[in-house]
């Protein structure tokens, strides 16, 4: 029987004194140019070859060998990113051994999202403050309008990683600034980019023999993998705290969208996430498939893993039912 959710209290300390918000959010450092001309470039390129991707696919380079180093590829940096970043490294929805660990944070970091520490920190940060003052990338942060939510969404899918202000990693991932493992990874971010992007059309080219091969593995299992996931991600933070279905109660907007499941792992089961953000779960109801906690599950009768906080069905009701009391 799982354990129900515990209080972050190792990345919430409790603020004695008034403080301004970007202080008290945790923003003390700033970006820097270099920094976000890379980040325009990991974002632009990508994006410039999904547009690409229809004509390329229809007169030359689309064959079954790309399609599965491209799933392949999609599989590891994306169950990285959810099952590694997320589920673990932010949550500790469960306790992995040093391999296990090194691994995850490894696949996540081929997603090109961020450093692993980073990305824990801005996402500890969302769940302080979901849909409020100091949220990271709220959709509602310019109003409800039609107007503003437009923007908001706009900003809450990809505008947000444009700003300067950055979170504080010490104050929100304390536990992973020290752990020696977690803090390399981090710092050797630019090398597994190039992992990310290289390992495709190096298997590519020895698997066709021939640097066509290798090209346009590099197109669609690198630069339009990373493009997809990259915005099915952002969706997340995005599409599910706009619109979908609430059936759990949680202080802030957050929603399932059902559509979003299958390419995003079981991550857009988003209600049931921020009404219980440590469940290695989050897809809890009949048929809400979540690929994430299937590998969990998996890892953990291999015995990878242990101590797995899978959602107390008394729990599941509990949520359920104030949900419903409320409206």
């Amino acid at each position: 029987m799982a354990r129900e959710t515990r209080q972050m209290t190792t990345v919430e300390p409790v603020l004695d004194t008034p403080q301004p918000l970007d202080e008290a959010a945790g923003l003390v450092d700033r970006k820097t140019w270099t920094e976000q001309v890379l980040l325009t470039v990991f974002l632009a390129v990508p994006f410039a070859a999904v547009v690409a991707a229809a004509p390329v696919a229809w007169g030359w380079g689309l064959s079954a060998r790309d399609i599965t180093i491209a799933l392949v590829m999609y599989a590891i940096s994306g169950l990285g990113v959810t099952v590694g970043f997320h589920r673990y490294l932010t949550h500790r929805s469960f306790a992995a051994r040093r391999p296990i660990r090194v691994a995850l944070t490894i696949a996540g970091s081929l997603a090109l999202q961020a450093s692993a520490i980073q990305w824990v920190a801005d996402h500890r940060r969302h769940h302080r403050f979901s849909d409020k003052d100091g949220d990271p990338h709220s959709p509602w942060r310019y109003g409800t309008g039609v107007k503003a939510l437009t923007k908001g969404f706009i900003y809450s899918h990809v505008g947000w990683l444009f700003d300067w202000d950055r979170t504080d990693e010490i104050k929100y991932a304390p536990e992973l600034v020290a752990d020696p493992d977690i803090n390399f990874l981090s710092r050797t971010f630019g090398l597994w980019v190039a992992v990310s992007l290289l390992l495709p059309p190096l298997v590519g080219g020895l698997w066709g023999w021939s640097w066509q091969a290798a090209v346009t593995a590099f197109f669609w299992a690198s630069l339009v993998r990373v493009c997809v996931l990259h915005h099915v991600t952002f969706a997340i933070n995005s599409v599910c705290h706009i619109t979908g279905r609430q059936p759990f109660r949680t202080r802030d907007r957050s929603r399932n969208v059902w559509w979003l499941a299958l390419p995003s792992f079981g991550e857009s089961w988003h209600n049931f996430h921020h009404a219980e953000p440590t469940s290695a779960r989050h897809g809890v109801r009949t048929l809400e498939i979540d690929t994430s906690a299937m590998l969990i599950k998996v890892m953990e009768k291999l015995r990878w893993v242990s101590d797995v906080r899978w959602p107390d069905r008394a729990v599941i009701a509990r949520r359920r039912l104030a949900a419903e009391a409320t409206g």
